[in-house]
């Protein structure tokens, strides 16, 4: 017989205004107000409230005195230190996960990454070539034996979402690059390279994207 296990209101209301501000249904600024979301979910205050606090403690909403909560806003700062932090932990917990890979995982990594060679070639999509991406390297870490690796790891990509700026709508040479380093990744766990050259080659990845990213906002400079 299946359990059902019982939702809090709390726990309802974080999940669901959570998934507005990553989806971008509630945009940089916008108001989060405790009565109108209280009426909207059809609880009182006091679980909005507790939701609104996690929020907050995740960085995704700001609290202002004489305001109120709002969803954060997002700049260059953010993006840096949201792509610096997952450089790290993923690069981590790819190197952890590279020994375990299966084939039919290695394959299937590089089946989604000839999707994005596909579409660098054809009518270029930026948002699909973006989840495409995250789902390449889902893949490759999702394998990882250490589960709080894994935890922080998709706690970063969940931020990234959240940020919404997609460094291959701004940098049209970025995602032939990106394809390309994939595909060295790719053979780094083919050849079972040490975990070492693993680590440095999925790291070194996400920081020249975020490299480029912020040469190209600054004219290359």
């Amino acid at each position: 017989m299946t359990r059902l296990v019982a939702v809090s209101k709390s726990e309802m209301v974080y999940q669901r205004v959570r998934d507005r501000i990553l989806t971008g249904s509630y945009g940089a600024g916008y108001r989060l107000v405790l009565d109108k979301l209280a009426r909207e979910f059809e609880v009182s205050p006091v679980p909005v409230r507790e939701a609104i606090r996690r929020l907050e403690a995740e960085g995704l909403v700001t609290f202002t005195r004489n305001v109120g909560a709002e969803v954060s806003g997002v700049n260059e700062r953010d993006y840096t230190d949201a792509m610096q932090t997952l450089a790290y932990l993923e690069g981590a917990a790819t190197a952890l996960a590279a020994p375990a890979l299966s084939a039919e995982q290695v394959a299937e990594a590089t089946e989604v990454n000839e999707q994005m060679r596909r579409l660098h070639h054809g009518d270029f999509d930026p948002v699909r070539f973006t989840a495409l991406n995250e789902r390449f390297h889902r893949v490759l870490c999702g394998v990882c034996p250490n589960q709080r690796l894994l935890d922080l790891v998709d706690r970063e990509w969940q931020r990234m979402a959240m940020i919404r700026r997609s460094s291959f709508i701004r940098l049209s040479s970025r995602p032939a690059v990106s394809v390309a380093e994939h595909d060295d990744l790719l053979h780094l766990i083919r050849t079972k390279a040490p975990t070492g050259e693993v680590e440095r080659a999925a790291r070194a990845h996400k920081l020249r994207t975020m490299e480029e990213f912020l040469a190209g906002r600054h004219g290359g400079t």
